[in-house]
């Protein structure tokens, strides 16, 4: 049986675009959508007596966010199968809990009552940071939103050879028929030892080399495992969040790899998923990946 694609509504304009995104990304790919709805509301409304008719408006709310969310999802893919559930918990907790048996995790940008400067909300970076499974957070313009890109943008990083997001970013651009983008930057070290035999001239080939080297490494396996899928090696001079963050633009979906080490307390988004989350220009895939002894592939 396949797991769900989950996705958390509120009933605000990027939630509704959260929503479209993931009932198509679920038509694409054959699975269960479960829309979940999640408030507070019985901490701030009281228990209504089990012997009242009566129910809380925070409830009468939930059930209709939830409600008109399934009926557009409906109208969107008709053969879809769809499973609504309305949570008396915070939002964040709730699709946390959601995400250990989910193919994926799909958030908006910002949440209802957030400030619309946001870059990102709330949720959406909880979720991304602490899920033990992938987490999309949508956002970008229609074209992006509608594929029209036709491109799938992965940045590989230095441990990134046969992981979890570039075997996703592979599902992803099959699925979708569309190139697949990878993409590793690179820096000439800022100072270098007086008696470095690079010092000769040839420095930025050198590492321009040994960064196409990482990517012929990490894809030439897969070439041979999907010929259907189109591959592109795109190695960029520059920080790697920078550059990812740009390129989005030309994108339909940008995958990164997140570590996560075992007993950690707080947030685990290195600076590249916490730059492209907040700054790209179409809807971020974070990707946990093993840990192999680093924080995160790119120290950029």
């Amino acid at each position: 049986m396949k797991m769900p694609l989950v996705v958390g509504v509120d009933g605000s304009a990027p939630s509704l675009a959260a929503l479209d995104w993931a009932v198509d990304e679920a038509l694409r790919h054959g699975l269960p959508l479960r829309v979940v709805h999640a408030s507070l509301w019985e901490r701030y409304e009281g228990v209504v007596p089990a012997w009242s008719a009566d129910r809380p408006s925070g409830q009468v709310f939930a059930e209709n966010v939830v409600a008109t969310a399934a009926e557009r999802a409906r109208r969107r893919a008709p053969d879809i199968e769809i499973v609504t559930d309305v949570r008396a918990e915070d939002a964040a907790g709730a699709l946390l809990s959601e995400a250990g048996e989910a193919t994926a995790v799909v958030v908006g940008s910002r949440g209802r009552g957030e400030w619309a400067g946001l870059l990102l909300g709330s949720v959406g970076l909880v979720v991304a940071a602490r899920s033990p499974g992938p987490v999309v957070v949508v956002r970008g313009g229609s074209e992006a939103l509608e594929g029209r890109h036709g491109r799938v943008l992965l940045g590989l990083g230095d441990h990134d050879q046969d992981s979890p997001a570039l075997r996703f970013a592979v599902r992803e651009a099959a699925a979708r028929d569309a190139e697949l983008d990878v993409v590793r930057a690179w820096r000439r070290p800022a100072h270098e030892p007086a008696a470095h035999p690079l010092l000769s001239g040839e420095g930025s080939g050198y590492h321009e080399g040994e960064a196409a080297a990482l990517l012929d490494e990490a894809l030439d396996p897969v070439a041979r495992e999907n010929p259907g899928v189109r591959l592109r090696r795109s190695t960029v001079e520059g920080v790697a969040r920078r550059v990812l963050a740009e390129r989005s633009a030309a994108a339909d979906l940008l995958v990164v790899g997140a570590r996560r080490r075992r007993g950690l307390v707080g947030l685990e988004l290195g600076r590249v998923a916490h730059r492209t989350l907040h700054h790209a220009l179409c809807p971020v895939a974070v990707v946990p990946q093993e840990n192999r002894g680093t924080t995160e592939g790119d120290p950029s």
